[in-house]
């Protein structure tokens, strides 16, 4: 374990979520589920930039905040077909500290990244392909493009877990893809009724001055830390976060 840069900031969020809950009914406890998140990083200028989506007001969760995208992987995640599979670094990785770490897992894991991120923002992180998308539930419209899933493209950055006493507990992973993997992109899906109401790429620096999580802060800083070493050419351990006896850790999956 090590300490690390916004550990008591974190810690205090999660303890103000806590004590709003101070005289209602005690959740039970609940088993985080499976989410992902995909940070697409534009490279192209001297200065990297992300893409961020900010969080509609009406959002009981994180309303107003900026956020990637990202949301909850499905069962049907893990049957659509794909034109590129995991690379076995970025399997590995995901297979590691969990109790059913199947690289079948792993791949559903990916797969809900890119599904997110189109549903947000219309966004294909594809190949050319073409498969029958009748059926094919919430992937439907991502097939209909003639894009098969690059899971190729993306790599593992670092993996949080919300801490007990929530409404809603995920175990979320947090990908990256390079803005080049972007092949296609649908018609305007981010409005003022939409999940996200703006996107805009931003620097590192732009990030500072916006409402933002502070585990998405956290992890903004684990991306530039990362870059500036040489990742993804050069391997580096994943971090991991998650609270123990009231206290956040960050453990490094090698």
């Amino acid at each position: 374990m090590s300490d690390f840069p916004l550990r008591a900031a974190l810690t205090a969020e999660a303890n103000k979520v806590h004590r709003a809950a101070d005289g209602k009914t005690r959740l039970p406890y609940l088993r985080p589920r499976d989410a992902a998140t995909l940070i697409v990083v534009d490279r192209s200028a001297a200065t990297p930039r992300v893409l961020m989506g900010k969080r509609h007001e009406g959002h009981k969760f994180m309303p107003g905040m900026f956020v990637f995208p990202g949301g909850r992987a499905e069962r049907s995640d893990a049957a659509i077909p794909v034109a590129s599979e995991l690379l076995p670094g970025v399997e590995t990785a995901l297979m590691a500290r969990c109790q059913r770490g199947t690289a079948a897992r792993a791949r559903r894991l990916a797969l809900a990244a890119i599904r997110e991120t189109f549903e947000e923002t219309g966004l294909v992180i594809g190949l050319p392909g073409s498969v029958t998308a009748s059926g094919a539930g919430p992937w439907s419209e991502f097939l209909s493009t003639g894009y098969l899933p690059d899971l190729a493209s993306i790599r593992f950055l670092a993996r949080a877990i919300t801490p007990p006493g929530r409404t809603k507990r995920f175990d979320t992973r947090f990908f990256v893809v390079e803005a080049e993997a972007i092949r296609h992109k649908t018609g305007d899906v981010v409005g003022p009724d939409s999940e996200l109401t703006e996107l805009a790429w931003l620097s590192f620096a732009e990030t500072e001055k916006l409402p933002l999580p502070v585990i998405t802060r956290i992890i903004l800083g684990e991306l530039h830390t990362a870059l500036d070493a040489g990742w993804p050419n050069k391997a580096l351990p994943v971090p991991f976060y998650y609270r123990r006896r009231e206290i956040f850790q960050r453990e490094l999956i090698d």
